[in-house]
């Protein structure tokens, strides 16, 4: 298994492919990662943008926006770690993500995340002044951060261009 790199229309389609509850895909994004075997046959995919939040988009933080993988054993955690080294050599100060509060986070907590905020009731958007439809799918999240680098920076390999796969 290699980690390269993917255009946001290649991400896209397989998170709509894979994810399990989210059918809303990222507008954007600063880089997306693909976990391929040796065929070149993708496995796992993540979309790394800016934070959703706007009190977070600070220009120093990014957020790992999707991932969604084929059930590839260990993807989710490569993919997590591989989206923490590209973010700080691409000088960005913290990374992050979010989960359900019904999922566990193991794949986080392998790759060294740490939870530092949970939110258990579902935030909705409807005020009088916007109205909007009550969301079904929102449920309460729990932020985790990326570990800080390490004090001795290891030699860094660049990202491999992955041939890109589609559909067709």
């Amino acid at each position: 298994m290699r980690i390269g790199t993917c255009d946001l229309l290649t991400a896209k389609r397989l998170v709509r492919r894979w994810h399990r509850h989210s059918d809303k895909l990222p507008c954007g994004h600063v880089f997306s990662l693909l976990l391929v075997d040796g065929d070149g046959e993708p496995h796992a995919v993540a979309i790394v943008g800016r934070p959703v939040s706007r009190m977070l988009d600070d220009g120093a933080t990014l957020e790992v926006t999707r991932l969604a993988t084929d059930g590839t054993r260990n993807a989710c955690s490569m993919l997590y770690a591989a989206a923490a080294r590209e973010g700080r050599a691409r000088g960005y100060a913290e990374i992050i993500t979010y989960t359900r509060t019904d999922e566990t986070g193991a794949s986080l907590r392998a790759s060294g995340w740490q939870a530092d905020y949970r939110r258990d009731h579902a935030k909705q958007w409807d005020c009088p002044s916007r109205p909007r439809e009550h969301d079904p799918d929102a449920c309460g999240r729990v932020r985790w951060r990326a570990p800080s680098p390490r004090r001795t920076p290891r030699a860094r390999r660049e990202p491999e261009q992955a041939a890109l796969w589609s559909d067709e």
